[in-house]
């Protein structure tokens, strides 16, 4: 965020970069835990998945306890784009993308 640290000094490009990396994960979990939230609130069963999307979203049949649907669910904060995994598995399993904009961030 800023080029000096609290004495004055520089920060060196590395450290730069590793801040900025850090804000992004921070946003990034913001937005999976905003849309899980949003999700399990309406009555889905939500789990974190960890390759091709971010959440497993099923609804079940509230007298039989079956699952009538189940959906994937790649979340994304801001403009970030879409990884070659991400993009290979919304073609094959029809991922849902949710996108949040972050009033705080």
């Amino acid at each position: 965020m800023f080029d000096f640290d609290l004495w004055g000094r520089r920060k060196s490009k590395k450290q730069r970069k590793r801040e900025t990396l850090e804000r992004n994960r921070q946003k990034g979990r913001w937005a999976e835990d905003v849309v899980a939230m949003q999700y399990a609130l309406s009555g889905h069963e939500v789990e974190r998945v960890h390759k091709g999307a971010d959440l497993r979203i099923r609804r079940r049949d509230p007298f039989t306890g079956r699952v009538i649907s189940t959906k994937l669910v790649e979340v994304k904060s801001g403009d970030s784009p879409l990884s070659p995994l991400q993009k290979k598995v919304r073609k094959k399993k029809r991922t849902r993308i949710g996108r949040v904009d972050s009033p705080f961030f």
